[in-house]
């Protein structure tokens, strides 16, 4: 990838500018700004992701066919560079990124024709039913059952935390339709509306503690739901093929533009705050050897990064190489939280329940950022586990990438 951009690509730039400071409007702003992990309301998000829709920007990585951009890799790269610098939202993943790539490849004509359309204008949220209760990073021991009852599928089982699944239109499972062999082998990839009798979602607190109605992650429960034949993806018994190849896209997304973001506030808050000795913490030499550090790291991930995706945009798959994104992106995200809540110092143990509400009589203990600070660090936690756990992801690159 040429990193020298053409004029072209600068102009492209200035649009991207551009549309973000009309786009990306006051309230979205605000809620992102004040949230604890990262996310709007589901109504803030669909208006988001429908102006981008409007500007033919909501699938940066779909072929043309399907509505996509037809960016070149530099666009892409300066597309996310700056929405991440602006702090505005990405498209949610489980629609766009994720199920919408296994349609495409191994879906039927029908479902391609029902349910793309639909993603792309953002008229569906999606949320993922991967893993279950004791099935977690051993995706391959789950259990829901997924019955053949002749003209439908029937279904019985669990999904744990399953992320907006209260929002959620619809949801895409792997599910156990034969257990007589390897327990890759039994394994299906079946579409399921929500509204569908028997589905039940029950929220899961977190750490973080988000008033009701915004929590993050769900336990959904199937009590003899009854799917449509026409649902199933591809055939049945190689969900575990589709599987992976979709966990190459949650896995294979960019990390670096949104860490120099996170680094650049850390940076901020150490220019602000007191190091005990009368100074600013940012002149401490300690806490500058660590910020610098992470900074090289940064720019190391960011190379590796533009030399994937630059591959992916030619047409060729992610690959396992995915998790090396994952596993490295993962653990700096941890390392900048945890020298932001350093910099915060004590102002991080108060803690505020609403971070989001306006016009709070109620006065936040330190400076404006304290508040989300420490329960950003406990929620970033969980980054290492999700999508595979980077255990599982160290293995995957020992035996796929490096022969071992």
């Amino acid at each position: 990838m040429d990193l020298a951009f053409s004029k072209e690509d600068l102009a492209f730039r200035d649009e991207v500018r551009a549309f973000i400071a009309d786009a990306f409007d006051e309230d979205m702003r605000h809620q992102l700004a004040n949230s604890k992990n990262g996310y709007m309301s589901k109504d803030a998000h669909v208006r988001w992701q429908k102006r981008l829709y409007e500007k033919g920007w909501a699938a940066a990585n779909w072929p043309k066919e399907h509505g996509g951009t037809g960016w070149t890799p530099a666009q892409k790269y300066l597309y996310e560079l700056e929405i991440t610098a602006a702090g505005a939202p990405g498209v949610t993943a489980f629609g766009m990124k994720m199920v919408a790539p296994v349609i495409m490849k191994f879906g039927s004509e029908a479902q391609k024709k029902e349910h793309l359309p639909k993603i792309l204008r953002s008229d569906v949220w999606w949320c993922q039913g991967y893993s279950e209760p004791g099935s977690g990073s051993d995706l391959a021991s789950l259990q829901m059952k997924c019955e053949d009852k002749g003209d439908h599928y029937l279904l019985n089982g669990s999904k744990i935390w399953t992320t907006l699944a209260q929002y959620a239109d619809w949801m895409f499972n792997l599910v156990r339709t034969d257990n007589s062999g390897k327990t890759q082998e039994g394994i299906s990839f079946i579409l399921v509306d929500m509204k569908t009798p028997g589905i039940e979602v029950r929220a899961l607190p977190t750490l973080d503690g988000p008033p009701e109605g915004r929590q993050e992650i769900n336990q959904v429960f199937y009590n003899d739901v009854r799917v449509p034949k026409e649902n199933l993806i591809g055939k049945p018994g190689e969900g575990w093929t589709y599987a992976k190849y979709l966990l190459q896209f949650e896995r294979g997304n960019p990390y670096a533009p949104g860490l120099r973001r996170s680094l650049a506030k850390t940076r901020k808050i150490a220019s602000q705050e007191d190091a005990g000795t009368g100074s600013r913490l940012i002149g401490d030499p300690d806490f500058l050897r660590k910020l610098s550090e992470i900074d090289i790291q940064i720019s190391a991930m960011e190379f590796v990064e533009l030399r994937t995706f630059s591959a992916l945009s030619s047409g060729q798959p992610v690959g396992p190489e995915s998790s090396m994104l994952k596993c490295r992106g993962t653990e700096l995200q941890q390392e900048v939280a945890a020298l932001t809540l350093e910099a915060v110092g004590n102002y991080v143990q108060p803690f505020v329940q609403d971070t989001q509400t306006r016009g709070s009589n109620e006065p936040r203990p330190g400076p404006g950022y304290a508040a989300t600070s420490a329960p950003y660090y406990f929620s970033v936690r969980k980054a290492s586990i999700y999508a595979g756990s980077n255990e599982i992801q160290r293995n995957i690159m020992a035996k796929a990438v490096l022969g071992l």
